[in-house]
């Protein structure tokens, strides 16, 4: 007898974070065929327009990866405006004989805007700033609020925290965190475990004082010039 894969959102958790410092999103790399790990290292964010948003998904990926590229397009045409390409993007993905049969979920966000985009017409803006999605995205998103609530933490650390914690309690998220954060800093990066450390630079004062002082010991000493005496008349 053959096992039906059905288009539960489960194998996934993304969580999107949003604070005065910025936007940060999470999410893990397991994806679960029926009751078997496939891969632990999958990608589920990814930038849009020119790197002003990003983009979280549940679900099928060939249906999320369709919905990526119509929320990109939605987004060029109305000049990263975020809530309107959300908007249209969703009564599209209602509407369209193809794209109302996609089963995914859309987790979107820029540094001014958070929203929740499913294939029932729903655009959810969360009150708090924190929405996920996903078999763990209830963990993920109780964690996120307490964190907010009660820390002066980052968007960044309290998503990879937050990420943690869901994996620690879903069994379909794993510990391999993809963490994006949009803000003053943007940045891109894994759990943290295979980040070798930086060499440490020489400071910029110290360099040039080394400079002055190699070139002083270069140069010959000069003769002491004696004064000019005043001229006889």
């Amino acid at each position: 007898m053959t096992q039906r894969v059905t288009g539960e959102m489960r194998a996934t958790t993304i969580l999107a974070v949003r604070r005065a410092d910025g936007v940060a999103m999470a999410g893990d790399g397991q994806v679960t065929v029926g009751d078997m790990v496939m891969k632990h290292t999958a990608r589920k964010i990814r930038r849009l327009a020119g790197g002003r948003a990003l983009a979280g998904f549940a679900g099928s990926t060939a249906d999320a990866l369709t919905l990526f590229d119509k929320f990109e397009a939605m987004m060029d045409r109305y000049q990263g405006n975020l809530r309107r390409a959300a908007v249209e993007l969703t009564k599209e993905w209602r509407t369209d004989k193809y794209l109302r049969r996609l089963e995914a979920m859309l987790l979107v966000a820029s540094t001014d805007e958070l929203l929740v985009l499913t294939g029932d017409g729903d655009v959810i803006e969360p009150d708090d700033g924190v929405a996920a999605i996903g078999s763990g995205g209830s963990y993920a998103q109780a964690a996120a609020r307490a964190l907010v609530k009660h820390t002066e933490l980052s968007a960044g650390e309290i998503a990879q925290s937050a990420m943690e914690i869901a994996s620690s309690m879903c069994i379909y998220t794993n510990e391999h965190i993809l963490l994006f954060t949009l803000g003053d800093e943007q940045s891109e990066q894994h759990d943290g475990s295979d980040h070798a450390k930086q060499p440490e630079q020489v400071a910029e004062p110290e360099r040039h004082e080394r400079h002055e002082r190699r070139a002083t010991a270069d140069q010959p000493a000069r003769e002491p010039i004696a004064p000019l005496g005043r001229a006889s008349h």
